[in-house]
């Protein structure tokens, strides 16, 4: 019903770079460690409502995705 992490699309685009440094040679250990800097917050009506559940507007306008 509630997701919050992450944006998946920008922690495969920082995989991707990491491999693409290691075949290029670089020794993984000295690669820096990355935290993800971007966060989703996705919201299922469809999933909320099935449940009896209701979503404050206000909570529903922070949302990035909202799925009908």
């Amino acid at each position: 019903m509630l997701s919050y992490g992450p944006n998946v699309g920008e922690v495969v685009r920082n995989a991707a770079t990491y491999v693409d440094k290691i075949f290029k040679g670089a020794r993984p250990g000295d690669l820096p460690v990355q935290q993800p800097t971007r966060f989703e917050l996705l919201i299922n009506l469809r999933s909320a409502r099935a449940l009896g559940l209701s979503i404050p507007e206000s909570f529903l306008l922070r949302a990035d995705k909202v799925i009908e």
